[in-house]
């Protein structure tokens, strides 16, 4: 019985990999997440996560990154996520990016483009997560060898 209450476990998250900003709490800055992040406050600053749920009373401006995307408060920024729910008491004020699914409920307020994307794939993983400020030098690594190469030719 405790298995068809709580559903399929491999499908859910735990809530150790599930993180909570209550109402009280109001966070300026970039959030990374591997697991999933309900918003229930506020948040000024990029959030990139696995799965994002802003709840009625939650509020992000800026721009949002996972697989599963839930708009149930406000948001002030462009969306990029696999599977997006805007729900009847979300609002969106930017573009929205797909990849799989966009759902809109019945009152849902959005003023921006949408598009369905072709990425199959989601680019979040661990490691991108944490190592996203870090493109510049992943692309000076790529340039290296050509460096070291010219200086062996000379």
């Amino acid at each position: 019985m405790k298995n068809k209450m709580f559903g399929d476990k491999k499908k859910k998250l735990t809530d150790s990999e599930r993180s909570l900003i209550s109402e009280t709490v109001s966070i300026e800055g970039t959030i990374n997440s591997s697991g999933a992040i309900d918003v229930a406050g506020l948040v000024k600053g990029p959030v990139y996560s696995k799965e994002i749920i802003i709840r009625e009373t939650g509020s992000i401006t800026g721009s949002i990154e996972g697989d599963h995307i839930e708009i149930h408060g406000h948001l002030d920024g462009k969306v990029a996520g696999q599977d997006v729910v805007i729900g009847s008491t979300g609002t969106v004020k930017g573009d929205i990016e797909f990849g799989n699914n966009l759902k809109t409920e019945n009152g849902a307020d959005i003023d921006g483009y949408i598009k369905k994307t072709n990425k199959s794939k989601s680019t979040l993983t661990g490691d991108f997560l944490f190592k996203k400020k870090d493109k510049k030098e992943s692309s000076d690594a790529e340039e290296r060898p050509e460096v070291v190469n010219k200086e062996a030719l000379a």
